[in-house]
């Protein structure tokens, strides 16, 4: 799924017009690690205009927004620090930014009453039936966003959207009817499936070798981290009855059964003593530490850990990968009991040994011999292969695909219409298609699919249209950029 995102990405993305916020109320999405500026910063100046952090943070969270739509619990942050969408969001900002200034040099401006006009148009703002200020002022700060750089978002997006008035494109009939055409053109084809599982091949001891040789810093070893440490089982405290009275009173609240009811104290007692335990522990516990970091005592047991098997929870591990060697982390709870850990070396990664890496090596030079045979058996079947017959094929014939899961016929079928030869080769993840295209029909045409064809071709006009606009705004106005771009 990565990978398909990563590949299709520039098709996601929300479109170099829409500027104005999404919807108020989903809120901005946090940097995480990144440190972009601070609070009023400036990340980039476009001609005479500047792009603030939070402009550039608003950019950021609409395409977070739109992603999150789109693959639902799926889609997460890390997998979009994978698809590198903040820099993504960068270059978007600036090819905005670069619209904006061309309308500024064609006099082009947004009005109070042009704002005034769009903000009645935002349901959340809406009071007994008419826009209501204190409402939106509440809205806002409850979004984190004043109302002025609210009202800026607007007049970016209402000045790109009369930018965009300049270059409406509208179809005409007869453009719409053969394109319609040409879009849902019919094949009668032949194809014939080959795939990496059917084809074996030998691996020798000499090549493989060579092919480690060649590529051994492909083959690392993982990170390692020398410990010690001790474990203090849980220690009684041998508490009262007043203990465990005061303790109640003061903790109640966190005793409550499933539907929310607080425990009464007596429902609650095991688990008071084990608390009131687990507290005395932790103070044993911290003495201990104490002790050792003082150097007053030892920690006598030793283990090492490669990164991924570290076996605490993900905060603690967090702890000790961030750790220096010769420090000593504070006592946590593990499994009911309270650990001390002090790193004594972390272990850089490696080239592994040739006999360490060869399972790897195996499997990657397997799949290389395999993807080349592969190649050369496709080439060689691909002018007389007999296959399976598929009349009436159209870009949505999917399901029509036997022998391919859902995405890859659609991938086979994009390069099927692709396609300006009659027969040919369709490569896929670790199948290739031979196709043979027997009679191709030009469709009827539908007036119902006008909508679907107009902004098709609406699409590819303006994209064509848009960017040879910005290489020549790129000309243009200077851009200073205080961001290094990664993509």
């Amino acid at each position: 799924m990565i990978t398909w995102m990563q590949r299709h990405k520039r098709w996601l993305v929300i479109t170099i017009w829409i500027s104005t916020i999404a919807f108020v109320g989903a809120g901005f999405v946090g940097w995480g690690s990144y440190e972009y500026g601070k609070q009023g910063g400036v990340v980039a100046v476009v001609g005479d205009r500047e792009i603030s952090v939070e402009e550039y943070q608003e950019e950021y969270s609409n395409i977070y927004e739109q992603y999150s739509k789109m693959f639902g619990s799926m889609f997460n942050k890390e997998l979009a620090e994978q698809l590198k969408l903040k820099d993504v969001a960068y270059k978007q900002v600036l090819q905005k930014n670069l619209i904006l200034s061309y309308a500024d040099s064609l006099g082009l401006d947004i009005t109070n009453e042009d704002i005034a006009k769009e903000l009645v148009k935002y349901d959340a703002f809406i009071k007994d039936g008419k826009f209501d200020k204190d409402t939106y002022i509440k809205v806002l700060a409850q979004n984190r966003m004043t109302p002025k750089d609210f009202e800026e978002s607007l007049k970016r997006g209402l000045l790109l959207q009369k930018v965009q008035t300049l270059f409406d494109l509208n179809p005409n009939g007869a453009e719409l009817e053969n394109l319609s055409k040409l879009i849902f053109l019919e094949d009668d084809i032949s194809i014939k499936i080959l795939s990496l599982n059917d084809i074996s091949v030998e691996l020798k001891d000499d090549e493989l070798k060579k092919y480690w040789e060649e590529n051994k810093n492909s083959y690392m070893s993982e990170v390692s981290y020398d410990l010690q440490y001790k474990e203090i089982p849980l220690i009684s405290s041998n508490s009262t009855q007043d203990d465990i009275n005061a303790h109640y009173e003061k903790f109640k609240i966190d005793y409550k059964h499933a539907d929310g009811k607080i425990k009464s104290l007596e429902e609650a007692k095991e688990q008071i003593i084990k608390d009131l335990d687990e507290k005395f522990t932790k103070t044993e516990a911290l003495k201990i530490y104490l002790k050792v970091k003082k150097d007053e005592e030892k920690l006598e047991s030793t283990i090492s850990f490669k990164e991924s098997q570290l076996p605490y929870s993900p905060d603690d591990n967090a702890k000790i990968l961030e750790s220096k060697e010769g420090e000593i982390i504070k006592p946590f709870v593990q499994d009911n009991k309270y650990v001390i850990v002090k790193l004594n070396k972390k272990n850089l990664a490696a080239p592994l040994s040739y006999e360490d890496a060869l399972s790897s090596v195996k499997a990657d030079y397997e799949k290389i011999l395999k993807n080349k045979k592969l190649d050369e058996l496709s080439t060689a079947q691909l002018k007389d292969f007999k296959g399976d017959d598929i009349l009436g094929v159209t870009r949505e014939s999917i399901t029509k695909i036997t022998g391919l899961d859902q995405q890859e016929a659609a991938k086979f079928l994009n390069q099927l219409f692709s396609s300006t030869t009659k027969e040919g080769i369709a490569k896929l993840d670790n199948k290739v298609v031979l196709y043979r295209i027997n009679n191709s029909k030009i469709s009827d045409y539908d007036k119902t699919k006008d909508d679907v064809v107009r902004s098709t071709l609406k699409q590819l006009q303006e994209e064509e249209l848009m960017t040879n606009l910005l290489k020549r705004l790129e000309n243009t106005f200077p851009i200073q950029s205080s961001i290094q771009e990664k993509e």
